[in-house]
């Protein structure tokens, strides 16, 4: 969006602005006199659909998890791991799309119809792999925390730097490995590219996904 350009405002427009402006340079970035400017509006024209920076928070945490596209529901003889991993999956795409607000989704999950609607089959799921209700909200809490902790603990995230200044943090956490006595941390050394960068994001978010199902079915 070219700032200072006038929109038709709307509560999605704001949020699409804000989600955006999140992406490109980080929640910190993202204020209500910022989001204003780059909207062309004066802030008293954002408060018309959000009272607060707060309330903005809550519509940005719905716009991404409308992202998520649900699957298809299938027959009751469908595996259920596959159907919820499925479902997982689809949310963990949203998520990774956004990386600077997926911290946001964690306490807004029920405060919107597209995160109810994911709970609800998320629940329906685990319930039909055996779990009681108390064992499937924990669970759903877990496999949520889970994926949102696969998104921004990604070894080399640096949401709203540019590229160069990127790859000088991932230098100087790696030069600071390699400081380490390799007599005392020959592990750490060793894994010291993996823990800086993470250079393969599909395979990092298969590996965790994999690692949170597998844990899933052996507690079934």
């Amino acid at each position: 969006m070219v700032q200072g350009t006038k929109v038709r405002l709307s509560r999605e427009t704001v949020t699409q602005a804000a989600v955006a402006l999140a992406d490109t340079e980080g929640l910190e970035a993202l204020t209500i006199r910022r989001l204003a400017t780059d909207l062309g509006v004066t802030p008293m024209a954002l408060y018309w659909h959000f009272k607060d920076k707060d309330a903005l928070f809550d519509g940005i945490a719905e716009a991404v998890l409308a992202e998520v596209r649900l699957p298809e529901a299938t027959d009751a003889t469908a595996p259920w791991d596959a159907e919820l991993r499925t479902l997982l999956d689809a949310l963990l795409g949203a998520l990774a799309d956004h990386p600077a607000v997926a911290d946001l989704v964690k306490g807004r999950f029920l405060q919107n119809e597209p995160g109810r609607q994911i709970t609800e089959r998320v629940l329906s799921l685990l319930r039909a792999g055996g779990f009681s209700p108390e064992q499937a909200s924990q669970l759903a809490v877990y496999a949520l925390l889970f994926m949102v902790g696969l998104i921004t603990g990604m070894p080399g995230q640096a949401i709203g730097s540019s590229q160069e200044e990127r790859d000088q943090q991932v230098r100087t956490k790696w030069a600071a490995l390699q400081a380490l006595p390799p007599k005392t941390y020959p592990c750490i050394l060793d894994s010291a590219d993996s823990l800086t960068d993470c250079s393969a994001t599909e395979q990092w978010l298969e590996l965790g996904m994999d690692t949170l199902m597998a844990g899933i079915r052996g507690r079934a």
